[in-house]
Protein backbone atom coordinates (compact mmCIF):
# COMPACT_ATOMS: atom_id res chain seq x y z
CA UNK A 1 0.00 0.00 0.00
CA UNK A 2 2.75 2.58 0.73
CA UNK A 3 3.98 2.16 -2.84
CA UNK A 4 0.55 3.07 -4.22
CA UNK A 5 0.37 6.09 -1.89
CA UNK A 6 3.88 7.16 -2.92
CA UNK A 7 2.97 6.73 -6.57
CA UNK A 8 -0.28 8.68 -6.12
CA UNK A 9 1.55 11.57 -4.42
CA UNK A 10 4.17 11.62 -7.14
CA UNK A 11 1.65 11.42 -10.00
CA UNK A 12 -1.03 13.75 -8.66
CA UNK A 13 0.97 16.19 -6.54
CA UNK A 14 4.34 15.94 -8.26
CA UNK A 15 5.92 15.41 -4.82
CA UNK A 16 9.14 13.71 -3.97
CA UNK A 17 9.21 11.49 -0.89
CA UNK A 18 10.96 14.25 1.08
CA UNK A 19 8.35 16.83 0.07
CA UNK A 20 5.58 14.41 1.08
CA UNK A 21 7.20 13.79 4.47
CA UNK A 22 7.60 17.54 5.03
CA UNK A 23 3.92 18.11 4.16
CA UNK A 24 2.78 15.22 6.34
CA UNK A 25 4.88 16.47 9.25
CA UNK A 26 3.56 20.04 8.90
CA UNK A 27 -0.02 18.83 8.76
CA UNK A 28 0.42 16.55 11.76
CA UNK A 29 2.07 19.25 13.87
CA UNK A 30 -0.75 21.68 13.08
CA UNK A 31 -3.32 19.06 14.12
CA UNK A 32 -1.41 18.34 17.34
CA UNK A 33 -1.31 22.06 18.20
CA UNK A 34 -5.08 22.19 18.11
CA UNK A 35 -5.57 19.05 20.18
CA UNK A 36 -2.84 19.78 22.74
CA UNK A 37 -4.47 23.03 23.83
CA UNK A 38 -7.72 21.26 24.66
CA UNK A 39 -5.96 18.47 26.53
CA UNK A 40 -3.90 20.92 28.57
CA UNK A 41 -7.03 22.87 29.52
CA UNK A 42 -8.78 19.64 30.53
CA UNK A 43 -5.84 18.58 32.70
CA UNK A 44 -5.73 21.95 34.44
CA UNK A 45 -9.44 21.70 35.22
CA UNK A 46 -9.05 18.11 36.46
CA UNK A 47 -6.07 18.94 38.67
CA UNK A 48 -8.06 21.39 40.79
CA UNK A 49 -11.00 19.04 41.37
CA UNK A 50 -9.57 17.17 44.41
CA UNK A 51 -9.00 20.49 46.17
CA UNK A 52 -12.68 21.40 46.04
CA UNK A 53 -14.78 20.79 49.15
CA UNK A 54 -17.33 18.73 47.26
CA UNK A 55 -14.67 16.22 46.19
CA UNK A 56 -14.89 14.63 49.64
CA UNK A 57 -18.53 13.74 48.93
CA UNK A 58 -17.72 11.72 45.78
CA UNK A 59 -18.48 8.04 45.98
CA UNK A 60 -15.69 5.52 45.52
CA UNK A 61 -16.77 4.70 41.91
CA UNK A 62 -16.70 8.42 41.00
CA UNK A 63 -13.24 8.80 42.55
CA UNK A 64 -12.06 5.86 40.44
CA UNK A 65 -13.64 7.47 37.37
CA UNK A 66 -11.89 10.72 38.25
CA UNK A 67 -8.51 8.95 38.42
CA UNK A 68 -9.14 7.10 35.15
CA UNK A 69 -10.13 10.39 33.51
CA UNK A 70 -7.05 12.18 34.83
CA UNK A 71 -4.76 9.34 33.73
CA UNK A 72 -6.34 9.31 30.27
CA UNK A 73 -5.85 13.07 29.92
CA UNK A 74 -2.22 12.86 31.01
CA UNK A 75 -1.67 9.85 28.77
CA UNK A 76 -3.13 11.84 25.87
CA UNK A 77 -0.62 14.60 26.60
CA UNK A 78 2.25 12.13 26.62
CA UNK A 79 1.29 10.73 23.23
CA UNK A 80 0.42 14.09 21.67
CA UNK A 81 3.67 15.78 22.77
CA UNK A 82 6.02 12.84 22.10
CA UNK A 83 6.39 13.58 18.37
CA UNK A 84 7.71 17.06 19.16
CA UNK A 85 10.32 15.59 21.48
CA UNK A 86 11.33 12.99 18.89
CA UNK A 87 11.65 15.66 16.22
CA UNK A 88 13.89 17.74 18.47
CA UNK A 89 16.07 14.76 19.45
CA UNK A 90 16.32 13.50 15.87
CA UNK A 91 16.67 16.95 14.29
CA UNK A 92 19.05 16.87 11.31
CA UNK A 93 19.47 13.10 11.60
CA UNK A 94 17.40 12.41 8.45
CA UNK A 95 14.81 10.36 10.35
CA UNK A 96 11.70 12.27 9.32
CA UNK A 97 10.13 9.15 7.81
CA UNK A 98 10.42 7.34 11.13
CA UNK A 99 9.15 10.34 13.08
CA UNK A 100 6.14 10.90 10.80
CA UNK A 101 5.12 7.22 10.90
CA UNK A 102 5.49 6.93 14.68
CA UNK A 103 3.92 10.35 15.28
CA UNK A 104 0.84 9.24 13.36
CA UNK A 105 0.44 6.26 15.70
CA UNK A 106 1.00 8.47 18.74
CA UNK A 107 -1.56 10.98 17.51
CA UNK A 108 -4.13 8.21 17.13
CA UNK A 109 -3.40 6.91 20.65
CA UNK A 110 -3.54 10.45 22.06
CA UNK A 111 -6.86 11.15 20.37
CA UNK A 112 -8.30 7.89 21.72
CA UNK A 113 -7.17 8.77 25.24
CA UNK A 114 -8.58 12.28 24.82
CA UNK A 115 -11.96 10.76 23.91
CA UNK A 116 -11.83 8.63 27.06
CA UNK A 117 -10.85 11.63 29.19
CA UNK A 118 -13.57 13.86 27.77
CA UNK A 119 -16.17 11.12 28.23
CA UNK A 120 -15.06 10.60 31.83
CA UNK A 121 -15.14 14.34 32.52
CA UNK A 122 -18.65 14.54 31.09
CA UNK A 123 -19.84 11.68 33.28
CA UNK A 124 -18.30 13.28 36.37
CA UNK A 125 -19.83 16.70 35.77
CA UNK A 126 -23.28 15.49 34.75
CA UNK A 127 -23.40 13.03 37.65
CA UNK A 128 -22.65 15.86 40.09
CA UNK A 129 -25.30 18.08 38.50
CA UNK A 130 -28.05 15.66 37.47
CA UNK A 131 -27.36 12.39 39.28
CA UNK A 132 -26.13 8.95 38.32
CA UNK A 133 -28.67 8.24 35.59
CA UNK A 134 -27.92 11.56 33.88
CA UNK A 135 -24.18 10.93 34.15
CA UNK A 136 -24.40 7.48 32.61
CA UNK A 137 -26.70 8.72 29.85
CA UNK A 138 -24.35 11.63 29.09
CA UNK A 139 -21.34 9.29 29.07
CA UNK A 140 -22.96 6.85 26.66
CA UNK A 141 -24.15 9.70 24.43
CA UNK A 142 -20.72 11.34 24.29
CA UNK A 143 -18.95 8.00 23.73
CA UNK A 144 -21.26 7.24 20.79
CA UNK A 145 -20.75 10.76 19.44
CA UNK A 146 -16.96 10.35 19.59
CA UNK A 147 -17.12 6.93 17.94
CA UNK A 148 -19.26 8.24 15.09
CA UNK A 149 -17.43 11.55 14.56
CA UNK A 150 -13.85 10.45 15.24
CA UNK A 151 -13.80 6.83 14.06
CA UNK A 152 -16.77 5.51 12.10
CA UNK A 153 -17.20 8.46 9.72
CA UNK A 154 -13.57 8.54 8.55
CA UNK A 155 -13.48 4.73 8.35
CA UNK A 156 -16.60 4.85 6.17
CA UNK A 157 -14.99 7.44 3.89
CA UNK A 158 -11.77 5.47 3.82
CA UNK A 159 -13.43 2.27 2.69
CA UNK A 160 -16.16 3.55 0.39
CA UNK A 161 -14.71 6.11 -1.96
CA UNK A 162 -11.90 6.92 -4.31
CA UNK A 163 -9.44 9.63 -3.27
CA UNK A 164 -10.48 13.17 -4.07
CA UNK A 165 -7.54 14.43 -6.12
CA UNK A 166 -8.78 18.02 -6.08
CA UNK A 167 -8.60 18.60 -2.31
CA UNK A 168 -5.59 16.66 -1.12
Amino acid sequence: MPDSDDTWNEDVRGETETERLDRNWSTLIQELRVVQTGVQFLISALLIVPFQASFATLSHPLRVLYLVTLCAAIGATVFLVAPVSWHRILFRRHRLGNVVAAAHRCAMAGIALLGIALTGAMVLVVTMVAGTFGGVLAGVTIAVLFLVAWLLTPLFWRGSSEPDVTNQ
